[in-house]
């Protein structure tokens, strides 16, 4: 495959493309525990319609080969959040779609998409990403969750946000799974404001993306290793073609924090910024808050998603 790089004028274009559908969404402002005068610029794409910031890519996608999807159907392939947002748009926009879910997805996840009346086909987690293709071969349009030019031109809208409404941003803290987020994110900022750091996080038990970028290449972990960590939505065991050749090129460090700092992360979102947020959504603010990431003036992180399940969300806010 060759990676196509994504520009400025496409992610502009996908802003303007998504507006209307995807939510601008607010910054919510997390003080330190320590040092209380001290606030994280938290981005609460926990906030959007699907729950999560995939609806921008997945409709900057959708959006431009509507016809086909209307005529052929679709097929995309997640363990939760891409998923819910492609039957979300397949339920808004009429279209016939088939969601392909690893068996091991949290059964909420599973639950939300059903709901959107959908079908649902569940896989083991090796054939998440063979079986779309099978089903592309028949017809269907293919909406991969990250490793498509435009999905990431949409995922990087929320750089293009989070810069008009930081003007004083000094660094930006972005998960990453398959890696289309922060691909996006970097791309926009550096365009801009090149003098931004943008880090990347992942959970230790997930850490391909970290080998990765440390080695230059990029590094595939077997399902059975990125299946261990709590934060399902940061699973992904490879980074895609395209967002790696991004994430290369704009990206300054991958940091990795541990599923109990993540869980951490969740409770004093809850507590102190009043969001709810998944594990894979706090994973940002768990690398500030154990002092992975600048904690100075001008942080900011993305809470990317809040698609928790809420027996996980009862005990954590217990603990």
């Amino acid at each position: 495959m060759t990676a196509e790089l994504v520009g400025l004028n496409e992610i502009r274009a996908a802003a303007d493309r998504i507006a209307g559908v995807a939510v601008r969404t607010p910054i919510v402002d997390l003080p330190h525990p320590e040092e209380p005068k001290l606030v994280l610029r938290c981005k609460a794409e926990s906030l959007q319609p699907t729950g999560a910031f995939k609806l921008r890519g997945a409709y900057n996608m959708i959006a431009q080969v509507m016809d086909r999807a209307r005529t052929n159907g679709i097929v995309a392939q997640s363990s939760g959040n891409h998923a819910r947002a492609v039957a979300w748009l397949a339920r808004r926009f009429d279209l016939r779609a088939v969601i392909v879910m690893p068996d091991a997805a949290p059964a909420h996840k599973v639950a939300a998409v059903r709901a959107l009346g959908v079908e649902v086909e569940l896989v083991p987690p090796a054939e998440r990403d063979t079986r779309p293709l099978e089903l592309a071969a028949k017809g269907y349009v293919h909406v991969p969750p990250y490793d498509d030019p435009r999905v990431i031109a949409g995922q990087g809208t929320v750089g293009l946000e989070l810069l008009e409404q930081v003007p004083e941003l000094e660094s930006i803290v972005v998960p990453v799974s398959g890696g289309g987020l922060v691909a996006g994110i970097a791309t926009a900022i550096k365009a801009l404001r090149p003098e931004v750091r943008v880090i990347g996080v992942e959970p230790e038990l997930a850490a391909d993306a970290a080998q990765s970028l440390w080695l230059g290449q990029r590094i595939t972990w077997e399902p059975r290793r990125t299946y261990r960590t709590v934060a399902d939505g940061l699973r992904t065991n490879v980074l895609g073609v395209h967002p790696w050749e991004h994430i290369r090129r704009y990206v300054d460090e991958i940091v990795t924090v541990t599923d109990e700092q993540i869980l951490a992360a969740v409770r004093y979102l809850a507590i102190e910024g009043r969001l709810v947020a998944e594990p894979a959504g706090a994973a940002a603010v768990a690398a500030w808050l154990n002092d992975k990431v600048p904690v100075g003036p001008g942080a900011a992180a993305i809470v990317s998603g809040g698609s928790i399940d809420p027996k996980l969300l009862a005990s954590v806010l217990e603990s």
